[in-house]
This record gives C-alpha cells, structure tokens and sequence, in this order.
C-alpha cells in the first residue's frame, strides 16, 4: 500500500498548489473584474441611458463617442486619394473620415440631415490639412447617389475608396411588429443604397480603388430583437463577396467590416434608456467600442499597401473571442 499512498499523496499536492492558485485567481479577478481594456482606457458599462430621436445627433449624446484615435499617427498610406463615405458625419463615419484624411485622403461626407455633426467632422478632417465637401440625401434615392458622386469627381477630380455605411436600424419585439413601411425603410436604406452608392461610384474607380462595406455581428449571427437589419447584415456580408468576384479582373477591390456594439447615435437613437446601461456588456469586452478602435481596420482595407492581396472579406471586429 505504500506505493499506492504515496501516489495519493502526491495527487493532493498538486491539487493543494492548483487551490493555492486559484484562490489568488479568484481574489485578483475581484479586484479587476471590469472590462477589458488592451490599449487607451475606454469608457465602460453602464453606458448613459438616453434616447435620442432619430436620426440621432452625436452632439447631442450625453456620453460623446470618441473617434479622433489621438495614437494614430498617419503615414501617408492614402496619399492623394479620394474619399467618399456615406453616413460619415457621426459614430464609425465620422472616425473612418478622420482617419482617411489623416493618412492624406481628400474626404466627401455624405449624410441624410444631421448638419452640425457633418459640420462638425467637415472642421475635423480640415484640421488634418485635407480638403473635405459635404453631401446631405438619402441613399434610398439612386438618381441622388449618382449626382453625389459626380459632385465628388467634379471637386476632387477622381475616386478611388467608397465607403458604404449610412444605415437604418429599429428594434421590434417580434416579426408582427415590423410593418411594410419599416420593412422598406430598413431595406431601402441598408442594402438598396449600398447598391446605388456602388453602381454610382463604378464608372470612376480605377485599379487600385476599394469599396469597403459596414456589415455587422448580427450578420453573422442574428439578432432576435433586430430582424430587419440583420437580414440587410447579411445581404451586405452576401453583396461584398459577390461584388468582389465581379470586380477583382479590374484591379478593384471589396470587403466589408462586421462590428459589434459600437458607441455611435444609432444606438441611443434606437434603445430604450435601460437597455442602452448595458449597451456592449455581454461582450468579451464586457463594454462596446468606441469608433476610433474599428477606423484604422477601413484604413488597412482602403490602402493597396496594407491590404492589395486582399478581396471579399468580412472582418469581424466584435469584442468577443470568434
């Protein structure tokens, strides 16, 4: 039987040394058991519970997002390029605009009628010594696509990156809430305008341009609460696959970025104030992002010296592990 004890015996030393560790595990995680934070401290759950009306005014959020990405030095990867993004007057728009110009892209910001934040990222992407126009309509309106693109050729003279990402997003407690009207609205404005917003930009990009499509987790993978929008998601996610196929002979390339919680005005716009609290909890993260940690992820996909050997993609950026 000695053998056998001593056996045992050696079995419970190693397990007293796993309590041992685990007992300062257990103390370490309640001394620390916010959110993650791998860089720059963001702003962590419970978020402010406030409800905007629609379309939602970033100046007017309580808890303002934070898109300058102050670390971000640029390096002239877009260098005398041409930008348009649409919805890019708040939230992740607004950081990609910021981003573009400070990596030497001129900037058009399209937006449906918030004036005083496009105003606002207009002051932001001058302040980066680029040039920046500013395009108010609705991306449902295809005859309005084609003149705004041709007002941004006519002022910069080319273009070379599009980013689709204006978007429509209101929850419904169940498939019966969700009318025709909304339906349409979702539809029209999330995936409709992607298609015209390309179909307008086509004739004027050239080898080496990029289109770069705003997708989503619920894309990936559903969201009881917003059926709608993740069927636009997912169409989206569907579009730059097979738009990337179509275009990859000439030199253009498509891929798209599928964020999780993000702190923009869509969200405030749409939630109810209790529910905003907890706005990016269930996350890894166990917060959401903020949109200065998705825009240099454009940037890599805009720049052929980042990303030239890359096409149809959809890059998750979520906050959880998968």
């Amino acid at each position: 039987m000695g053998q056998q004890d001593d056996v045992a015996n050696k079995q419970k030393a190693i397990q007293n040394r796993q309590d041992q560790i685990d007992g300062s595990m257990q103390k370490a995680k309640s001394d620390d058991d916010g959110a993650v934070q791998t860089g720059v401290k963001q702003p962590e759950t419970p978020m402010p519970g406030q409800h905007l009306a629609k379309p939602g005014i970033e100046a007017q959020m309580e808890l303002k997002p934070k898109f300058m990405a102050e670390g971000y030095k640029g390096s002239g990867k877009l260098e005398g390029m041409s930008a348009i993004v649409t919805g890019g007057d708040s939230g992740i728009g607004r950081a990609v605009a910021v981003l573009f110009a400070r990596e030497g892209a001129d900037v058009a910001v399209m937006y449906l009628n918030e004036h005083e934040d496009a105003e606002e990222t207009k002051r932001c992407i001058e302040a980066e010594g680029r040039r920046c126009i500013t395009i108010s309509g609705d991306v449902k309106d295809a005859a309005f696509c084609n003149e705004a693109v041709g007002k941004v050729v006519a002022e910069f003279g080319r273009l070379d990156v599009l980013v689709n990402n204006a978007a429509f997003q209101e929850h419904a407690n169940s498939l019966l809430d969700i009318t025709e009207e909304r339906l349409d609205e979702t539809f029209r404005t999330n995936i409709y305008g992607y298609f015209h917003m390309a179909r307008a930009a086509l004739p004027h990009l050239k080898r080496g341009a990029a289109i770069i499509n705003t997708g989503s987790v619920t894309g990936l993978q559903g969201s009881k609460r917003l059926l709608d929008y993740s069927a636009t998601k997912g169409a989206i996610h569907a579009f730059t696959k097979s738009l990337a196929s179509s275009l990859i002979e000439q030199g253009i390339r498509v891929n798209a970025v599928a964020p999780g919680p993000v702190w923009t005005p869509l969200n405030p716009a749409d939630q109810t104030p209790e529910q905003l609290k907890e706005f990016g909890a269930a996350t890894d993260y166990k917060r959401p992002a903020q949109p200065e940690e998705l825009s240099p992820a454009y940037v890599f996909l805009a720049s052929p010296v980042c990303s030239g050997y890359i096409t149809g993609i959809v890059l998750p950026i979520t906050g959880s592990v998968g």
